[in-house]
C-alpha cells in the first residue's frame, strides 16, 4: 500500500520527507522517491528498493528546498523500477505528483493524450495525472488568473476526469511554497504546524512535528502553504474544515525497546483491552454503556437483526462477534464480506443494524458497504480504531476501540480490542 508525505515550511524539506517515508515503511513498498522545489525548479530523486537506496542517492545529489512531496510505492501498474517510481512529471518538468490508489480509466486517458502528442515514459496509471494537469494549464495560458488559481483549476478539472480511487499531492515549479492535495477514496490528512504544513496518507508521517490535523473527505482538495491552507470541492466551492487533535504521539509509534512492532503490540494487549472497557462496563447492572451509540431503549428493543460488514482481520473479529452477540443479546447476526456487500443488493429491513468494523476506518470496501447500507435506509454503526477516520465520520453512530496506532501488519491488539467492543455490544443489547 503506497504512502504519501508532503511538507511546506521554513525548514529543509528533504530530511523531513525522508523521515516521514520511514514512518510509512510498515505499509509495504518496493520503491521510494521525493520531489523538492527550490529556485524555480523541481529536483526529483527516486530509487527502487528500500528507502536506504533513496538516501544514498540524496547523499550523492541532495535536493535542497523548503517544499516537497514524497512517496513509497507498491507496484500495481508496471515493474518496481526507477522509471516507474513516484514522483511522476510530464514533458515540461514543471509539475510533479505522487499518487495513491488506482486510476481505472487510465488506458482511455492515456490513448487520448497520446493522440494529442503526449509522450509517456512509464508503465504506470499515475502518469496520466501530470499530463492532464499540464494540458489544462496550457488551455489557461491566456487567462489573467494568478498561477495558483490556474493550478487549482487544472487539478480540479483533472480530478473530475479520473475514475477510481486516489489521494494525490501536486507540486508546481511555477507556484512556489505550495502543495495541492486531492482526495477521492484514498485517505489524505493535513498536519497544521507552527509556520509549517504537512500532508500525508497517515498521520504517523508527521506526528513528531504536530498533532493538529484536518481530515479531507472524498471529493475535496486542499491548497496548503506554510502559514495557511484552504479547502474546496472539485467544483471549486469552499469547504470549512475543523482542526482535530490526534490522541497519540511519536512515542506511541516507537518500538519501546522491543525487537519489532508485532511483539510490542502483542504485549500491549492487556492495556488495550482495559482501554476498550474503560468507562463502559457496568458490573453492578450487568450491562455496558456505549456513549457513541446514543440509542433509546425503544431503538434497542426494535433491533431485530444485525449485519456485520468488514474485511480481513476485522471480518474475523466479526465472525467471533456473531457468537458473542447472539449468545448475550439473542439477536440474529449475519457476517458479510464488505467487498461483496454492495454487489449483491443486500436486503435491509427497517430495524436492521449494520456494524462496519475497520481498524483504520479507511478500508475502501467497508466504506462502500457503509454507504450502500445507508442508501438502503439501515442504521450503520462503526467500530474503528482511528479517531476522525472516514468511516467514523460517516457512520450514524460508533464506538472507538482505543487500541492506539497499530504498526504491525498482522493485527493483534486491534483484533482483541474489536472483540472486546463486540462483547460489550452484546451486553449493551
Amino acid at each position: 500500500m503506497c504512502g504519501i508525505v508532503g511538507y511546506v515550511g521554513r525548514q529543509e524539506a528533504q530530511p523531513i520527507l525522508v523521515e516521514g517515508l520511514k514512518r510509512l515503511e510498515y505499509r509495504g513498498y518496493d520503491s521510494a522517491g521525493i520531489a523538492v522545489l527550490a529556485n524555480g525548479s523541481l529536483a526529483i530523486r527516486k530509487k527502487p528498493g528500500k528507502i536506504a537506496a533513496l538516501e544514498a542517492a540524496l547523499k550523492a545529489a541532495p535536493a535542497p528546498g523548503s517544499a516537497g512531496i514524497a512517496h513509497t510505492r507498491w507496484a500495481t501498474h508496471g515493474a518496481p523500477t526507477e522509471t516507474n517510481a513516484h514522483p511522476h512529471s510530464a514533458a515540461s518538468g514543471r509539475i510533479a505528483i505522487v499518487h495513491n490508489g488506482i486510476i481505472e480509466n487510465y488506458v482511455t486517458l492515456r490513448r487520448h493524450l497520446e493522440r494529442e502528442g503526449c509522450s509517456f515514459s512509464t508503465e504506470t496509471d499515475s502518469e496520466v495525472i501530470p499530463h492532464l494537469i499540464e494540458r489544462s494549464l496550457r488551455e489557461q495560458a491566456a487567462s489573467a488568473d494568478a498561477p495558483c488559481s490556474k493550478l487549482e483549476r487544472a487539478v480540479a478539472e483533472t480530478a473530475k476526469k479520473l475514475d477510481g480511487t486516489f489521494g494525490i499531492a501536486v507540486l508546481s515549479a511555477d507556484v512556489p511554497d505550495t502543495i495541492i492535495a486531492v482526495r477521492k477514496g484514498s485517505p489524505l490528512i493535513l498536519g497544521v504546524g507552527n509556520d509549517e504544513m504537512f500532508v500525508a496518507s497517515d498521520a504517523s508521517a508527521f506526528v513528531t512535528f504536530t498533532r493538529q490535523v484536518v481530515y479531507l473527505d472524498d471529493g475535496e482538495m486542499a491548497t496548503i502553504r506554510r502559514d495557511s491552507y484552504h479547502t474546496q470541492t472539485f467544483e471549486r466551492e469552499a469547504v470549512a474544515k475543523d482542526v482535530a487533535e490526534i490522541s497519540w504521539n511519536a512515542d506511541d509509534i516507537g518500538r519501546a525497546g522491543y525487537a519489532h512492532f508485532m511483539l510490542k503490540e502483542i504485549c500491549e494487549q492487556p492495556d488495550t483491552i482495559r482501554d476498550a472497557c474503560r468507562g463502559r462496563l457496568l458490573p453492578a447492572e450487568a450491562t455496558a454503556k456505549l456513549g457513541g451509540l446514543d440509542l433509546s431503549n425503544r431503538d434497542i428493543l426494535q433491533t431485530d437483526r444485525i449485519v456485520i460488514a468488514a474485511c480481513g482481520t476485522a471480518l474475523h473479529a466479526g465472525m467471533v462477534g456473531k457468537y458473542l452477540i447472539e449468545e448475550l443479546a439473542r439477536i440474529p447476526v449475519d457476517v458479510e464480506f464488505a467487498s461483496e456487500f454492495r454487489y449483491r443488493n443486500p436486503i435491509m429491513r427497517p430495524h436492521t443494524l449494520v456494524l462496519a468494523i475497520s481498524q483504520s476506518g479507511e478500508t475502501a470496501d467497508t466504506l462502500a458497504a457503509v454507504r450502500e447500507a445507508q442508501q438502503k435506509g439501515a442504521t450503520v454503526m462503526g467500530i474503528c480504531n482511528v479517531v476522525g477516520s472516514t468511516i467514523a465520520r460517516e457512520c450514524d453512530a460508533g464506538v472507538y476501540v482505543h487500541a492506539g496506532p497499530e504498526i504491525g501488519v498482522a493485527s493483534t491488539k486491534a483484533f482483541t480490542s474489536q472483540l472486546t467492543v463486540l462483547a460489550l455490544l452484546g451486553l449493551y443489547y
